[in-house]
Parts: C-alpha cells; sequence; structure tokens
C-alpha cells in the first residue's frame, strides 16, 4: 500500500515543451565566453535532467554573444514523473517489542516520515519485513509526485550559476541595494517554457520574456513569445547572431570573401577571441602603407594579431599583404570611418614594429653577448650568459660525436654561441613570442653563416607535439645541445616532473630529443649524452647529476611517443626494455619485431627465450663459450643438433644484422624453433654433471644473445 502523492507544484499549459533561459549581462570577458557559455548551458541540463525533468530525446543548444548567456533545452516536462521510493524505516528489533507491538521509536519515526511525505499518518501495518543484511528491518514504501519545473529550474540555475568557470568574480549592487555577485553586472532574466514564463527570480532579477537586440543595431526591448522562436527572433529583430559556433563560421566565411586571392591568416585562438568581442560581425579590408613590409613580416603579423585583432592577408608566395581584415561590430552601408578609423589606430603600432627592427640592427648579435649575463637563468644554474657556455660547449661535444668535420663543429659553437642574443633585443622584448625568428633576422643582417642564422629559431624545435624538427645539420645540433642542456640542468637542481606538475616543459623537451634522435636517424648514445650535457655542470654545488633517473625518464617518454605512432605495448617493451645505446634504427627493430611476431613459431621462440632469460637469472655462473669437447663427449643429441643448427644460422644473422637487415635477422631465427622446442623437452639443463650442466647454460647464453641481438623477443610472449 502506498501513501497519497506529495504536492508537484507548479504546472504549465502544455506536458512537454521547449525550455529557453537566458541572462542579459554587461560585456562578457572575451576569452572566457564560449567557456562561460557551455558551462552554464551543461550546467542547467544536467540540473533539471537529475531532477527528471528532461523527456527521453532532450537536446540543448548553448548560446552565448559579448552580452549573454543563454540555453534553449527541448522535450522540458512541467512536472518530472512520479518515483516510487522505499525507504528503511527501523531495524524490527528497535521497532517491534517482544509482543509485536511497536515501539515508541518506530511510531516517533513514522510520525516524521508522514509529515516529510505529506500524509496525515502511517500505520505500522503498511511497512514492509524484510531481509536486511543478517538482520531484519522495516521499510515504507510510497509514491512521491515528481517535482514541477519551476522549483526544478530555479534550484538548478542557482547551481549552474555557482559552478561556472569565471575567471574574476564581480561584486554590484543592484538598484534596489542588493549585492549582487556575477563575472558582470546582469539586467534582464528571460524563463520560458514553451510561451509561458517560468516564475523564478535569480541574482535579484524577476524571469520575463523580454530582451534586448544588437546595442546599436537594435532599438527596445524585445519580446520573445514563446521559448523556439528565441534564435530566429533575436537574429531578425535584434540583428544579433547568438550562437556562438554560428557566429565564427559566419566570420570565418566572411573573411574568406573579403581575403579573395589572397590567403587570410585566420588562428583559430583569434577567431575565437573576435568570435567574442562581436554580436553581429561584419569584415571590412583595410591597408597600411608599403614601407612597412621592409619589416619582418611576422613581426607585423605578430603585431596585428596580438594588439588590434585583425587578420593578415599573404600572396600565394607566402608574403605579407599591406592589406588587412577586421571583424566589425557594426554594418553600414558607408563604412569608410571604420576603414579608416582602424588604419589609423594600427599605423603606430606596425610604426613602433618599424623602430625596434631598425633600432635593433645598429648593434650585432655577438655584440650583445655580454647582456646576456644580466639575464637570470635560475638561481642555482646562472645566467643566460653561463647557460649560452654550456650549450657551447654541448653542442661541439654533439658534433664531434655525430664525427663532423672542423668547419661544422665550428658552426654548431657559433649557433649556439648566439642562439639566446635576441632574448635583449626591443623586438622580442616586446613581442616574446618572436625569440629565434628575430635572431635568425638579426645574424643574416649580422652576416653570420647561413645555419648559424637558421639554428637561432631552428634551436627551439619541436616546440609542440607535432612541430617540425630543425631542417638544417647546424639547428639540429643546437637543438639537442640546447634541450639536454634543460633536461639535464633543471633535473640537476631537484625540479623534475612531478605527477602532473613540470614548469620546465622537460617532458616536451625529452620527446623534442628523442624525436630528433629517431626520425633523424642520428647514431647518438643516450647515456653519453647524458654523461657529456651533465659534465658541463662540472663545479656547480648545487647540480647532482641525474644521468641514471633521466636515462628511465627518456626511455618512459619514448614509449609514449611509440604508442602514439601505433605499436602495439608488446612490441614497444620488445624493442625500449632493453634500452637501446642508440635510437637511430629503432623504426627497422620495431618494423622486424612486428614481422617476427606475425610468424607462426615467434609465440614459441618468445615464450622459449623468456625460459632462458628465468634460467639464467638463477644460475649462478655462466661460462663465456660453449665447450664443443664436452659438448661432444657428454652432451645429449638434442643440444647437439641445436648448437649445430645455432652456428649454421649465425653468418646469416650476422649479416643481417651488419646490414640493419632486422627482419631477415629475426626471421633467419624461425628455422630454430624444431631445435629450442627439443632441448628443452629432452634435455635436463640443470644436469647432475657440473661440466654438463655448466655448458648447458652456456649453450642458452649463447642462444639468448642470439635471439635478443635486435629485441627481446620474450617480451612477445603472452
Amino acid at each position: 500500500m502506498t501513501s497519497p502523492a506529495v504536492s508537484s507544484g507548479t504546472t504549465f499549459s502544455n506536458m512537454n515543451q521547449t525550455l529557453l533561459v537566458e541572462l542579459l549581462t554587461e560585456e562578457l570577458p572575451p576569452k572566457a565566453l564560449a567557456r562561460l557559455g557551455e558551462a552554464f548551458a551543461a550546467g542547467i541540463t544536467a540540473g533539471l535532467q537529475a531532477r527528471g525533468i528532461l523527456d527521453t530525446g532532450a537536446t540543448a543548444t548553448a548560446y552565448a554573444t559579448p552580452r549573454r548567456l543563454a540555453v534553449s533545452i527541448t522535450q522540458v516536462r512541467a512536472v518530472a514523473p512520479d518515483k516510487t521510493l522505499r525507504e528503511k524505516v527501523l531495524p524490527v528489533t528497535v521497532a517491534l517489542d517482544a509482543t509485536g507491538n511497536p515501539t515508541p521509536p518506530l511510531l516517533k519515526k513514522l510520525a516524521a516520515l508522514a509529515a516529510a511525505t505529506g500524509v496525515a499518518s502511517i500505520d505500522p501495518a503498511q511497512l514492509e519485513r524484510a531481509a536486511d543484511g543478517k538482520a531484519e528491518s522495516l521499510f515504507y514504501s510510497y509514491t512521491a509526485s515528481g517535482t514541477g519545473l519551476q522549483a526544478a529550474l530555479q534550484a538548478a540555475l542557482e547551481e549552474s550559476i555557482g559552478k561556472l568557470p569565471i575567471p574574476k568574480v564581480m561584486s554590484y549592487q543592484r538598484p534596489d541595494g542588493a549585492t549582487v555577485q556575477f563575472v558582470r553586472p546582469v539586467h534582464q532574466v528571460i524563463a520560458l517554457h514553451g510561451a509561458d514564463i517560468v516564475d523564478l527570480r535569480v541574482l535579484g532579477l524577476q524571469a520575463g520574456r523580454t530582451t534586448l537586440g544588437h546595442r546599436f543595431l537594435s532599438k527596445g526591448a524585445i519580446t520573445i513569445a514563446h521559448a523556439e522562436q528565441y534564435g530566429e527572433v533575436l537574429e531578425a529583430q535584434g540583428q544579433v547572431v547568438p550562437g556562438v559556433v554560428a557566429r565564427r563560421e559566419k566570420i570565418r566565411a566572411a573573411l574568406l570573401a573579403q581575403a579573395g586571392a589572397d590567403t587570410v591568416l585566420m588562428p583559430e585562438a583569434l577567431l575565437d577571441e573576435v568570435t567574442a568581442l562581436v554580436e553581429w560581425p561584419v569584415v571590412y579590408a583595410c591597408s597600411f602603407e608599403e614601407q612597412f613590409l621592409a619589416v619582418p613580416q611576422e613581426c607585423l603579423i605578430l603585431t596585428m594579431q596580438t594588439n588590434q585583432k585583425y587578420f593578415a592577408l599573404t600572396d600565394a608566395a607566402g608574403r605579407l599583404r599591406s592589406r588587412f581584415l577586421v571583424v566589425s561590430n557594426l554594418a553600414t552601408d558607408d563604412p569608410r570611418h571604420i576603414i579608416e578609423g582602424n588604419e589609423r589606430v594600427v599605423r603606430p603600432r606596425l610604426s613602433d614594429a618599424k623602430f625596434f627592427y631598425e633600432q635593433d640592427q645598429k648593434k650585432t648579435l655577438e655584440a650583445r653577448l655580454p647582456g646576456l649575463q644580466s639575464v637570470v637563468y635560475h638561481n642555482k644554474l646562472g645566467t643566460q650568459r653561463e647557460r649560452t657556455a654550456r650549450v657551447v660547449r654541448l653542442a661541439g661535444a654533439i658534433a664531434r660525436a655525430l664525427g663532423q668535420d672542423a668547419p661544422a663543429i665550428a658552426l654548431a659553437e657559433r649557433g649556439a654561441l648566439l642562439a639566446k642574443t635576441d632574448l635583449i633585443t626591443d623586438m622580442v622584448g616586446e613581442f616574446p613570442e618572436l625569440q629565434g625568428i628575430m635572431g635568425t633576422y638579426y645574424a643574416r643582417h649580422d652576416g653570420e653563416p647561413a645555419e648559424v642564422a637558421l639554428a637561432a629559431s631552428e634551436h627551439y624545435q619541436p616546440r609542440y607535439a607535432g612541430d617540425a624538427l630543425p631542417g638544417s645539420a647546424t639547428g639540429t645540433t643546437v637543438a639537442l645541445a640546447d634541450k639536454l642542456e634543460t633536461l639535464v640542468g633543471i633535473w640537476g637542481i631537484g625540479l623534475q616532473p612531478t605527477g602532473d606538475k613540470d614548469p620546465f616543459a622537460l617532458r616536451r623537451h625529452a620527446l623534442g630529443i628523442l624525436r630528433m634522435l629517431v626520425e633523424k636517424r642520428l647514431p647518438l648514445s643516450l647515456p653519453h649524452l647524458l654523461a657529456e650535457a651533465a659534465a658541463v655542470f662540472a663545479g656547480n654545488a648545487a647540480f647532482k647529476s641525474p644521468e641514471t633517473d633521466a636515462l628511465a625518464f627518456l626511455y618512459d617518454r619514448l614509449r609514449g611517443l611509440l604508442r602514439e605512432r601505433g605499436y602495439a605495448p608488446h612490441e614497444i617493451e620488445a624493442v625500449v626494455a632493453p634500452q637501446p645505446d642508440t635510437l637511430d634504427n629503432l623504426v627497422e627493430r620495431l618494423d622486424a619485431v612486428r614481422a617476427f611476431a606475425a610468424l607462426p613459431e615467434s609465440g614459441a621462440l618468445a615464450a622459449a627465450n623468456k625460459r632462458i632469460t628465468n634460467i639464467l637469472k638463477k644460475a649462478e655462473a655462466v661460462p663465456a663459450t660453449v665447450d664443443t669437447a664436452v659438448l661432444g663427449a657428454k652432451g645429449a643429441p638434442q643440444e647437439q643438433a641445436l648448437h649445430a643448427a645455432m652456428l649454421d644460422c649465425a653468418p646469416a644473422i650476422d649479416r643481417a644484422f651488419a646490414a640493419a637487415d632486422f627482419q631477415a635477422a629475426l626471421t633467419r631465427l624461425a628455422g630454430l624453433r624444431a631445435g629450442v622446442d627439443l632441448f628443452f623437452e629432452q634435455v635436463m639443463v640443470n644436469a647432475d654433471d657440473l661440466q654438463l650442466r655448466e655448458n648447458r647454460l652456456a649453450l642458452l647464453a649463447q642462444l639468448h644473445r642470439m635471439m635478443n641481438r635486435v629485441a627481446d623477443i620474450s617480451k612477445l610472449a603472452s
């Protein structure tokens, strides 16, 4: 038996309707707008979903403009469905006395339940007696009416507002004197369920059905008659494109149309920011004087994008045009004032860039070297000048390890010497994003060799996942030296990555090192590189060599890099677990392992290899070579046959290995499977005869070395 339904609250004329909620605000922070809009919509949707207000198939659409956050949700009920609830009352031993009559605690509990569920009383006979673990308890089942939309939306809206990712909360006073906190002052609230206003109050405002359109292109209040008409009415009457995605794509299309045959430079971050600055986007073409094109185009592009939010244009060859595009929030038949105003605004910025460029060229990069002494790199590692000296030494060591000639070594050291000098130029001081790029321009101006100039920008590569590697030999050498010095130096003063914290981007530096070694096939020893890097810090009392830990870190990063490239975990472990000294033929080893794993003999050989590994680990001493006299006199036919098969295939494996044909080397091992199987089936390795036992261990050790020259194939065993 169930109790009467609890009151459901407010009802509406239609059960399932579209719901609209809008907060009309003052200008919201553009960089946070899209995130705020998504969070606002998601929070309200989740809150209504949790309260059973959303019907099956309900969909939410988020809206966000500089002056509003809104969400439209379809299939919203007026009242949530009733729920059957079952609540534990008390254990039987507490609820009933020895004669089975209700105890005072039970009667008190039932009175409280009756008040909570809105019924006059609850008869103890209505209770269900059921097992509760090892004991028994009394349970009360009742039907609770679903929450009404008004109460559900009030709670969901307040929850969503409280959880918004607001960069900085603003406190302001309403006209009635009440203090309100939100990202920006809110002036009006819409809450509509179909054509009906939902009676709620939030941020000191009563919900209604009116809003405002574009600040300049629209006049007076706009009435939203029905929730489903919101986007259409706002665009037609208010001159507002409320959807972030729709507005961004409208801007993108307009930019492309205005660009014509030129290419418009529109990084997504800039496009997103401009989208958050306008409600009715219109694109206009502007221009600047040709004389500014004498300045490196990266400087002009950056100043237009960063300071003015303009979109630069390039021709088919990638050269900057003196024409640029602006996204305005005003549509007009005569845009001359808008165009002239933007051209007037950009001119001083371009003049500054031109001035910085011309001033910087009056002093060579080499002449700036002493200035690096005043730039602190890290208080435990000294200045940028001291760091430069370390990178120069390390770059020279890497060039020599690569077998480069004296002129190439000199280029590497010169490139490392000048690589950071543009940090103290006026242009990089104004635009830090141009470090390296300006170094290349200034080095060319100074008459430095082409590779030295390129190294100034290339030594930062790769800057991020997927970025291009340095293109020149000098740039590669300096990039390796720079990243190794950072990795080893920062780790050596105890600032290695921990958890998700990596303030010095050592993971990124490690991946850069690995990518250069693997993709450029550099025959450089990883342990040797780390030792060379540690050596340049000799004499620094704060530095403790991290070579062992850094090496393990690099191999771990290598595993992640290879997983991203589609290699299976067992393939990666087979190649990486032995900690290969060099990575120049890593890809060939991986491909060979993959091909070997596909052979029918691979499983058995991998299992045998794993067994051999375990046997050798337990052995106290293993002779270096097989004693053929003992093998011939005492050996079983199976071990003699295996040894003969090993001798037979060894020359072919040696030739394949020398030619870096690792697939052929591993494939040749497949011919040993029958002999290996027979050996383990019929030969006792730990024989009582010490001489025989040691000889069999030597045979297995020789087989183990032969099997694992390319990779540790035991890792392929399931």
